[in-house]
């Protein structure tokens, strides 16, 4: 037990991270969540896609006021480190308290979302909150493209007040986030005839940071493909590159931390001399911002035959020329990232290579931009391309109610106005309010750091705070 305050929340976010959860296995967990509601005498509903919702009647006195949403997401992010034996279909992540944060041990912790289902299944218990009529909606699948929000059907909620519970900072009022699509490509490889018999290496990057594509793409942490690319080139250039496969990233919301190529190599002094000597110039340029950088070579079995040499100078071209980070910065909001892409995964197969990416912007003709952009290197390269049609992004209203409520409740609670900000990720709230047009809806939340990565971390006091605050704006709306 972690025995933390506030002891309701934190008893519920151990429950559901004893619960699988990866995006896409959101049953169990849904299940636990009815199964709270049931034994609190509580209405609640799930549809076809999973989503959750459950209905809390007014404190008395109060039933006429004007209900409202909390929403969060069930699914989490699942990311771990390549040397980390955990399996997120049936293992409960481990949770420790590492000074002021609670973390995983070697895994991505879910705190995104799981402190705002714990935040509403605690509320549901609680006795002392003063509220009107509440609406807990549990989407699912939201990592992976949304889908739960996409789903949702007419009636599903009733209210027309929203707090989102899914921003990451402190101090902040989020009133708007970014759009995105993914952009997909496959190249077909060509092999030699035969496996080689020069030995075949291993070739790793790892140890960086990684981390959210979005909250997190301004920082120009490294890229563990684009090393990786790079370092392959390099190679190239001082003589044939004998490449049987190129592999790294996990998710498309995801920073690469960890890719690996297996080669070919009679001198394998050699090629540890060049990694080695390659490394020292990444770290050099990546400095402060991600020092964990490593590149090791290793021995390993080849599983498929090598490409042959035109095809590896067309996938190292391909990988080289896919841009990858901030393409533009908001003229309106200082500091705000508006338009970037993400290279995020790359996995090679005996037949093919498969890149996937990942464009985001709060200016819906730039995410079309973006897109085209990473689409024309793909062609050029004669992949086959895939764009999906994306999520809308968030626009700012500022003249919101409930975005009035929570200013004058935090100068209230804190005795100091927040922050008002637009985030360059994606958040339901965009689909959300597609789907219930006049939906009033803010997104606030406690920090966390480092999220889809093992290095994901909720700072605990933040989240007492973070509750009480919740609290006194659920008894002001009320």
């Amino acid at each position: 037990m972690l025995n933390l305050k506030p002891q309701l929340l934190w008893k519920y976010f151990e429950a559901i991270s004893a619960i699988p959860r990866c995006s896409g296995n959101e049953k169990a967990v849904g299940d636990y969540v009815l199964s709270v509601a049931r034994a609190h005498g509580l209405k609640a509903d799930r549809d076809q896609q999973g989503n959750v919702v459950v209905r809390k009647p007014a404190t008395p006195g109060r039933e006429r006021v004007a209900p409202l949403i909390l929403q969060g997401h069930l699914d989490m992010v699942c990311e771990k480190n390549s040397d980390v034996k955990h399996d997120f279909t049936k293992d409960p992540i481990r949770l420790r308290v590492d000074g002021p944060y609670v973390k995983a041990t070697g895994t991505s912790l879910g705190a995104d979302n799981g402190i705002a289902v714990a935040t509403s299944l605690a509320l549901i218990e609680d006795r002392e909150v003063q509220h009107g009529p509440l609406e807990m909606l549990f989407t699912v699948d939201e990592e992976t493209g949304l889908n739960g929000a996409f789903n949702l059907k007419p009636g599903f909620v009733k209210a027309r007040r929203m707090l989102n519970l899914d921003t990451e900072e402190e101090g902040a009022v989020y009133v708007g986030c970014a759009g995105g699509r993914d952009t997909l490509f496959t190249l077909r490889t060509r092999r030699e005839k035969g496996k080689s018999r020069v030995p075949a290496f291993k070739i790793v990057v790892r140890g960086l940071r990684g981390g959210h594509s979005g909250v997190d793409i301004h920082e120009q942490r490294g890229n563990a493909v684009r090393i990786l690319v790079r370092l392959l080139c390099s190679l190239q250039a001082d003589g044939p590159l004998t490449l049987v496969s190129l592999d790294g990233g996990s998710k498309r919301n995801a920073i690469a931390r960890e890719a690996a190529a297996v080669v070919h190599c009679k001198d394998d002094k050699k090629l540890k001399t060049a990694a080695k000597r390659f490394e020292a110039a990444i770290r050099a340029e990546l400095g402060k911002v991600d020092p964990g950088l490593q590149i090791a070579v290793e021995k390993a079995k080849a599983a498929f035959s090598p490409f042959d040499p035109k095809f590896t100078a067309k996938l190292l071209a391909f990988c080289s020329a896919l841009p990858h980070g901030v393409l533009k910065m908001s003229q309106e909001i200082p500091g705000l990232v508006e338009t970037s892409t993400n290279f995020a995964i790359v996995a090679s197969t005996d037949k093919t290579v498969e890149v996937a990416t990942s464009q985001r912007s709060s200016v819906a003709s730039q995410i079309n931009w973006a897109v085209e952009m990473v689409a024309a290197v793909g062609t050029l390269a004669g992949a086959r391309v895939k764009s999906s049609s994306g999520y809308p992004g968030w626009k700012p209203n500022l003249d919101s109610p409930i975005l009035k409520a929570v200013i004058a409740q935090h100068k209230k609670h804190f005795g100091t106005e927040p922050a008002i900000k637009a985030i360059h990720a994606g958040l339901e709230c965009g689909i959300i309010g597609e789907r219930y047009p006049g939906m009033d809806m803010v997104s606030i939340g406690p920090l966390q750091e480092n999220v889809h990565s093992p290095d994901e971390r909720v700072h605990i006091e933040s989240v007492e705070r973070f509750y009480g605050f919740l609290k006194s704006i659920l008894r002001d709306l009320a």
